[in-house]
């Protein structure tokens, strides 16, 4: 079993939601990044979400561009952000780590190289945006034999034959995407998303984490009632972009941002 799945299985046995915090590695600063995952789970994260910069960033919004940009003022690359998951493990053991970027930086490096660095460093899962499970092959045996979860996405426009062909290459979770846009882009509409999260459920086993468009206890406990956890990741980023120049702010900002939505996602069990 798995870490993510571990962790899943015991907090659906509890009656309790997951909640999955992300942030951009390198945003504000690299030295900043360990800290803040720590300060996530302090506040309340069951797995965290480690965004990889990239140049490109094509299914994220305004926020996470300019974190992307951010961080690549001080050339946090691939190999950097294994190093921080290696360093957050070093106190840490228990909370997944899925590394949620783009294919480009993975290729660069080498499928194997990165596998071999992701196993090394600690890292649970992966959620590469633009590489489909059809195009995986190269990937998925490496990620198979070191035990990494392959996370893919679903889309409101996600047929029933794709979702149950990308559960079957999936693993730890999928993660489906509220809305029909980028990242911090519209306002969800619970109810659709209930009747779409319901229907994944009847198509596949595995957990179904709902991203895009949590931005408060409220919607994250809307959320979480229909869906088996809830991914955090522009208003956070948008949080450590107001506070970037004020360590001790940001921590504060990002705890007094997260614990409402894991007191939320509590009272629902």
């Amino acid at each position: 079993m798995s870490r993510i799945e571990g962790v899943l299985k015991s907090l659906k046995e509890q009656g309790r939601k997951a909640l999955i915090p992300y942030i951009t590695a390198g945003d504000p600063h690299p030295d900043q990044t360990v800290g803040l995952m720590h300060t996530l789970v302090a506040a309340g994260a069951d797995i965290i979400e480690l965004g990889v910069p990239f140049s490109d960033p094509m299914a994220d919004g305004p926020v996470i561009q300019l974190a992307c940009e951010r961080a690549l003022k001080f050339n946090t690359s691939l190999r950097d952000v294994l190093g921080m998951v290696k360093e957050f493990r070093k106190t840490d053991s228990d909370t997944p780590v899925v590394l949620m970027g783009y294919l480009n930086p993975m290729e660069a490096m080498g499928y194997e190289a990165f596998a071999d660095g992701a196993a090394d460093a600690g890292l649970d899962g992966v959620l590469t945006v633009d590489l489909p499970p059809e195009e995986a092959d190269q990937v998925a045996p490496l990620f198979a034999e070191r035990k990494l979860d392959p996370i893919f996405l679903l889309a409101p426009t996600t047929t029933d034959e794709r979702i149950r062909a990308i559960s079957e290459h999936s693993s730890g979770y999928v993660y489906y995407v509220s809305i029909k846009g980028v990242t911090g882009s519209a306002t969800i509409d619970v109810d659709e998303v209930a009747r779409k999260v319901a229907h994944v459920h009847e198509l596949t086993a595995l957990p179904v984490g709902v991203g895009f468009g949590i931005r408060d206890a409220e919607t994250a406990a809307a959320v979480g009632r229909v869906s088996d956890g809830v991914i955090v990741g522009s208003v956070l980023v948008d949080t450590i972009a107001r506070h970037q120049t004020d360590p001790d702010g940001l921590r504060k900002a990002l705890t007094d941002l997260l614990h409402p939505m894991r007191e939320a996602l509590d009272s629902l069990s």
